[in-house]
């Protein structure tokens, strides 16, 4: 899923390709993370990089579409004939 991430006092946000399965666990993980004194949200991209942000410095998340559609040439399967 791809999230962009507001960060105060930063002019340029941040993007990331986040292995999560919906919005909502990365809210959760955002609302867990502003419960600690000096909580960080961290999130994996799809290449296996770790991206970790001090949770109250996070000004807001946007999130794309969950599930992109592909792009390409699909086959036939045996139900389309």
């Amino acid at each position: 899923m791809e999230i962009k991430i507001g960060i105060v006092d930063v002019a340029r946000e941040l993007g990331i390709d986040a292995q999560v399965t919906s919005a909502d666990v990365v809210v959760s993980s955002l609302q867990a993370a502003l419960e600690q004194p000096n909580g960080v949200l961290e999130l994996t991209d799809d290449k296996g990089r770790r991206l970790a942000i001090p949770a109250n410095r996070i000004a807001y998340l946007d999130f794309g579409v969950e599930h992109a559609r592909q792009v390409g040439f699909g086959g036939f399967t045996e139900q389309d004939k």
